[in-house]
């Protein structure tokens, strides 16, 4: 069958590489320290927030802050949202103090931020590089793969220039960006192997499920086994483009579609879709690699992969492997937060990776979690009403959502793979090295 495409997003899938998993930008140290600072006169603590919650917050702050704001990250050892305020909006500073959240003052906006992107995608869109807004630096981290050499290597190192002092960072990756295609729970098709990301219910009521749309180049026609018979159809895809995503429906309506992530020997239930926060720790879970962790660096980030540019993707410091793709991003308590794109490196010496975000997904292809619980744009519940005028209102539990899900039914995520430790799934920095042992929260990771 063809693929439906997406109305309103009309990118022409590639046919090329079946796996994506592209490169990101490295996140610098924490920098800039005569940024810092809080507003003059404004004395509130900032509160203590669950990342979900500072998810939200900062959402409602970009939309009171207006010129004033310059982005947002969350600080895992604090536990607290930091709002980037441009020097002198002392009046935006107090209500972002007002609302919770400390202020950092800095120099660039987002929206000057945004604009040198958008130099960046119109000079320099070079198989190999990527781009996205870093607002623990306040700047654009930009990286090169070990592709970009000669004369694109100094086209792309002219045109961060030109941006201007303070405005970027260009870095250089020993990988390769590529994509992936090998991968939850691992479901094949064409001699192709994914894995599935979050099991979901389509528009039509039917059970269905989230992975990457780079996949969807494999076939139509996906199984749960290697060589097994088809159980799932593709229905929507979108790569590349503004997304990586693919709706798969099963073909039994009677499926069995839950809403977890399995880690191996045991699920973590999955409530809702929620929007990544810069600094929130993250948990990959893939059929090649197993379970992985690590941090959230950046936002809307664009890669150039081989096949064509993705824009409004998730980067972390998460490691993945070919046959990762498609798998979940989601958090300790339960929050949906992305499908594995692509990426460099791997979980032996560690990478990059990006993300598609699961709620831009679920609205695209008309979706929700599970069997109809949190759909696309219900962020972490029971915030108050009229957040988002003032931005002064308490932040919302992300405890009360209903359903979200993962994996293709019923199967045991790794078969065959070695269930190894403990992972410590708390909030806070993430190692970046993705696959390491903890002793808290007794999640299996397989290898």
């Amino acid at each position: 069958m063809s693929h439906k495409r997406i109305p309103k997003r009309k990118a022409v899938m590639a046919v090329g590489g079946v796996v994506a998993l592209g490169a990101a930008a490295i996140l610098l140290p924490n920098a800039n320290a005569s940024q810092d600072g809080a507003s003059d006169g404004v004395t509130a603590a900032p509160r203590t927030l669950k990342a979900g919650d500072a998810s939200d917050l900062a959402t409602r702050l970009a939309g009171t802050l207006g010129d004033a704001w310059a982005g947002a990250w969350y600080d895992g050892e604090d536990k607290q949202l930091v709002v980037n305020v441009v020097r002198g909006e002392n009046t935006m500073a107090l209500k972002v103090r007002s609302a919770g959240a400390e202020v950092r003052w800095v120099d660039n906006s987002m929206a000057e931020l945004e604009a040198g992107a958008g130099t960046l995608k119109s000079e320099a869109t070079i198989p190999g590089t990527s781009w996205a807004v870093d607002p623990r630096t306040n700047k654009i981290l930009v990286t090169a793969d070990s592709t970009v050499t000669g004369d694109q290597w100094d086209q792309l190192e002219s045109t961060v220039e030109d941006l201007g002092s303070g405005m970027a960072t260009l870095k250089k990756s020993a990988g390769t960006f590529r994509t992936f295609a090998s991968g939850g729970d691992a479901i094949f098709a064409g001699g192709a192997r994914c894995s599935l990301g979050f099991n979901v219910t389509a528009g039509d009521g039917s059970p269905a499920f989230l992975t990457a749309g780079h996949c969807a180049a494999a076939g139509d026609e996906w199984s749960d086994q290697q060589g097994g018979r088809p159980i799932a159809t593709v229905d929507q895809a979108l790569f590349p483009g503004a997304g990586d995503f693919a709706l798969v429906t099963y073909d039994d309506p009677a499926t069995e579609a839950p809403s977890e992530v399995n880690v191996g020997g045991q699920t973590v239930p999955i409530v809702q879709a929620a929007e990544a926060t810069v600094g929130q720790q993250v948990f990959r879970m893939g059929s090649t690699t197993g379970l992985a962790d690590g941090q959230v660096l950046g936002l809307n980030a664009t890669v150039n992969y081989p096949e064509g540019t993705v824009t409004g993707l998730i980067q972390t410091d998460v490691c993945a492997e070919p046959g990762d793709s498609g798998g979940s991003l989601f958090t300790q308590d339960g929050l949906a937060i992305g499908l594995t794109s692509g990426g460099s490196g791997d979980c032996t010496v560690g990478g990059e990776t990006f993300f598609q975000p699961v709620t831009t997904a679920l609205e695209a292809v008309g979706a929700t979690l599970g069997d109809g619980g949190a759909g696309a744009g219900d962020q972490a519940g029971g915030q108050e009403q009229g957040a988002g005028q003032e931005a002064g209102d308490g932040q919302g539990g992300a405890e009360d959502q209903a359903g979200a899900g993962d994996q293709a039914g019923g199967q045991d995520a790794g078969a065959g793979q070695d269930g190894v430790g403990g992972q410590d799934m708390r909030d806070g920095t993430g190692t970046g090295s993705g696959r390491h042992s903890g002793q808290d929260s007794g999640l299996s990771r397989t290898h």
